[in-house]
C-alpha cells in the first residue's frame, strides 16, 4: 500500500507570514540562525526555495554556453521558464495577511528595502572595481541584474492588502501584465517591466492554500507531470535556434521584440500558463520530508544576492575562456561548481557572517519600548 503524502503544515502565524518569501526569507530567518530550521516549518517549502536558488545559479552559469551548444539554450530556455515563478509564487504564499502594522513595516523595510539597498550599490562598487567602469553609477532606481526582484518584493508586498481584497485579483493582475507587456512606455527605472509581468505569479501565491500544495503533490500528478517535462524539454530545444530568450526576462515590450501588440500579447499570456504549467510541475517532485539541504532553505536570500558577484565575476575575469569549459563535460562541470557555490552561500556559517547587512535588526530605526511590538 502507497504511504500517503504527510500533510503540508499550516501555514505560519500573520507575523511569520508577513516576512517569509522566496529568496527573502526575511519571518525564518531567526528560527534558523539558532538551528531551529524544524521548528514551526514545512521542510515542503524549504526544499522548494533551495531547489530553486539551485536552478537560478544553474541557468545564470549556462549564458555563456548560448553560442556553443543548443542543448545548453534549451535547458536555459527550459530552466527559465519556471524558475522565477515558482519562486515569486511561494513570495505571495508567505506574504498573505500582510498589513500596515508596525512589526511587518519594520520586517519589510529590514528584510527586504534595506538588502536592497546595500546590495545595488554593492554591485555598483563591484561593477566599477571588476569591470573597470570607474564610472559606473550608483542609482537605486534602476536596478541591476538580480537585484529587480527585491523592488519587486517590496512593491508586491506594499499591495497585498490591496490584492486580497480584490474581487478577481488574478484576473487582474493578468490583465495588467499583458496590457504593461505591449506598452513602450512603461519600463526604463525601477523595471516596471518585470515588476508588473510578474505580478500575476506573486498574486497567485496569495491565493494558494495548503491544499493546493497537497494536490500538486499527489502521485497522479506527479506521473502527469513527467510527459508535461519532457514535452516541454523537447519543445525548448526545438525553440532553442527560433526563440529570443529575452522573452522570458519580462523586461521589454513587445515591440522592442519586433513583433505586434497582439502576437506580444498571446505571447506573453501563452508564457504565462507555460511558467503556471511548468512552476506546478516542479513543485509535485519536491521532497516534503526533511532532507540534509533542509535547513538552507532559509539562507537563500544570501545566496540569491551573493551569487550574482560569482556569476558576473565569472564573465569579466575570463573564467569561461579556456577551451575545455565550453565542451559537454565543461558545461557539467561548471553546473557543478554553481549548484556548490550557491549552496555554500546558503549556510548558517555566511548568514551568521553578513546578517548584519541582508538581515539587520534596525533597533535604530524601530526602537522598541513601551507600546512597540
Amino acid at each position: 500500500m502507497r504511504t500517503p503524502l504527510p500533510p503540508l503544515a499550516a501555514p505560519p502565524s500573520p507575523a511569520a507570514r508577513a516576512g517569509d518569501g522566496g529568496p527573502a526569507a526575511g519571518s525564518v530567518r531567526r528560527a534558523a540562525a539558532r538551528g531551529a530550521a524544524g521548528a514551526g516549518r514545512d521542510p515542503y517549502f524549504d526544499n522548494a526555495k533551495y531547489l530553486a536558488i539551485v536552478l537560478v545559479a544553474a541557468a545564470h552559469s549556462w549564458e555563456p554556453f548560448w553560442d556553443d551548444s543548443r542543448a545548453a539554450t534549451a535547458l536555459y530556455l527550459f530552466v527559465y521558464t519556471f524558475h522565477m515563478p515558482a519562486f515569486i509564487m511561494i513570495s505571495g504564499y508567505f506574504s498573505r495577511g500582510f498589513t500596515f502594522t508596525p512589526s511587518r513595516v519594520r520586517r519589510l523595510v529590514a528584510g527586504v528595502a534595506v538588502p536592497y539597498v546595500v546590495f545595488q550599490t554593492a554591485y555598483a562598487l563591484f561593477r566599477r572595481w571588476a569591470h573597470d567602469e570607474p564610472d559606473y553609477p550608483i542609482d537605486l532606481f534602476d536596478p541591476w541584474f538580480v537585484m529587480w526582484f527585491l523592488l519587486a518584493l517590496f512593491f508586491w508586498r506594499l499591495l497585498t492588502p490591496v490584492w486580497e481584497r480584490l474581487r478577481w485579483p488574478v484576473t487582474t493582475s493578468v490583465v495588467i501584465a499583458v496590457l504593461v507587456s505591449v506598452s513602450p512606455s512603461v519600463g526604463g527605472e525601477l523595471e516596471l517591466q518585470r515588476v508588473l509581468r510578474f505580478l500575476p505569479f506573486f498574486v497567485i501565491g496569495l491565493t494558494l492554500r495548503p491544499e493546493h500544495f497537497t494536490l500538486v503533490r499527489h502521485r497522479a500528478a506527479r506521473l502527469l507531470s513527467l510527459p508535461v517535462l519532457l514535452g516541454a524539454l523537447v519543445f525548448s530545444y526545438w525553440a532553442a535556434p527560433r526563440m529570443n530568450h529575452q522573452w522570458l526576462f519580462l523586461r521589454d515590450p513587445a515591440q522592442d521584440l519586433g513583433v505586434s501588440a497582439v502576437t506580444g500579447a498571446a505571447m506573453s499570456l501563452a508564457l504565462l500558463v507555460c511558467s503556471l504549467v511548468l512552476s506546478a510541475c516542479f513543485l509535485a517532485w519536491v521532497p516534503g520530508r526533511r532532507l540534509w539541504c533542509t535547513a538552507l532553505g532559509a539562507g537563500t536570500l544570501y545566496g540569491f544576492l551573493l551569487h550574482g558577484f560569482l556569476v558576473k565575476g565569472s564573465r569579466w575575469w575570463g573564467w569561461y575562456r579556456p577551451e575545455w569549459v565550453h565542451t559537454p563535460l565543461g558545461m557539467v562541470a561548471v553546473t557543478l561548481l554553481a549548484s556548490a557555490a550557491v549552496t555554500l552561500l546558503c549556510t548558517p556559517a555566511v548568514r551568521r557572517a553578513l546578517r548584519a547587512v541582508v538581515e539587520p535588526r534596525m533597533d535604530w530605526l524601530f526602537p522598541r519600548g513601551p507600546g512597540r511590538p
